[in-house]
């Protein structure tokens, strides 16, 4: 099959010379992917396209190859495209009153979206979408529902939460290094003196205590902590770190808390760089949080940490930095640590 130049044709959305191109490829038996290649979009695009703007034969297949039309496909598309839309539940009274009764019977939107179509399998019309649903509850001109409907939900909001943009965080932590500048020799864990830092939370997140794992060593250190504000934060690990000696002291990672928000003082007073973990990324600690599992057998979930000592903290590193592990052959931290001051 020749190429195409489609350089006038490139857009977001589909032209009518390319949903003819679409139909060439069907009726030569071209694979979708290769139409897609043809075209210079991607297969799910063409995919989609095919679905949307094809019936189905009894069996459920679409029926693609011989019934895709470019032109009545483009018409669709335009429909489709035409704003302001008509809202489907203040259109379709059944279909209003089915989701109604289902919100007061504390279903979900998405438990009712999803079961239209067991319900309805032949009625085209009894469709629509979680989030339309959300929208009709919540969106100021699109309420086709009750907004009393809303303490029905699992949250009872009264107000929509609103989502977070893809990669934003609140109270994001300014000038952070991420983690992935950090140098090759902490990741191979060769060199002594990288930390990985946390928090355990207390019961009803009002108490925490520090940790911090050296990794080479697995060596554990706990910060007895007043509160989680950064400034009582970063006090505690300062003073906990300049008890080491130089050659312990060149690095810090830490998720992006905003206990860490005082990094930079952090860093002048310690001389350690400190780098931040992506979002949703505790793996990239894994010292750290493996670490933080097991201190869950002293310091259980759900109670409060504030009611343990200094001396306390220090015991229970002192009983798991004593403990054999099989990534030191069997060493212990403690042993592990002293054979590294030791060396130097």
């Amino acid at each position: 099959m020749p190429s195409v130049d489609l350089a006038a044709l490139a857009g977001r959305y589909l032209s009518i010379e390319e949903r003819e191109e679409i139909v060439v490829g069907l009726a030569a038996n071209e694979s979708i992917r290769s139409i897609a290649d043809r075209l210079g979009r991607a297969p799910s695009t063409i995919s989609r396209e095919i679905r949307r703007n094809c019936p189905r034969n009894n069996g459920g297949r679409y029926l693609a190859r011989t019934r895709y039309r470019a032109h009545g496909a483009q018409a669709l598309a335009d429909a489709r495209a035409r704003r302001p839309k008509t809202r489907k539940l203040a259109v379709c009274q059944a279909l209003a009153e089915h989701v109604q009764t289902k919100l007061e019977a504390r279903w979900s939107p998405e438990q009712i979206s999803r079961r239209l179509c067991l319900d309805f399998p032949d009625d085209e019309l009894m469709r629509i979408s979680h989030e339309a649903i959300y929208q009709a509850i919540y969106v100021q001109g699109r309420g086709s529902l009750r907004r009393e409907l809303a303490v029905c939900l699992r949250t009872g909001r009264a107000i929509r939460k609103p989502r977070r943009k893809e990669g934003e965080r609140r109270g994001r932590i300014k000038d952070m290094v991420m983690i992935s500048q950090r140098p090759p020799e902490v990741e191979d864990r060769a060199i002594p003196g990288h930390w990985e830092g946390d928090l355990i939370i207390g019961k009803n997140q009002t108490s925490a205590i520090g940790t911090l794992v050296e990794r080479t060593t697995r060596f554990v250190l706990l910060l007895h902590l007043s509160g989680r504000d950064a400034a009582t934060v970063r006090e505690a690990i300062a003073s906990t770190i300049l008890t080491l000696p130089p050659a312990l002291r060149r690095s810090l990672t830490w998720d992006q808390g905003s206990e860490l928000a005082e990094h930079l003082q952090l860093r002048m007073d310690t001389e350690m760089d400190v780098y931040f973990c992506d979002p949703h990324s505790p793996w990239q600690r894994g010292s750290n949080e493996n670490t933080n599992g097991l201190l869950r057998q002293y310091f259980p979930k759900g109670t409060n940490l504030a009611v343990h000592s200094s001396e306390r903290l220090a015991d229970v590193a002192a009983e798991l930095n004593g403990r054999p592990r099989e990534t030191l052959n069997w060493r212990t931290p403690a042993e592990a640590l002293a054979e590294l001051l030791s060396a130097a």
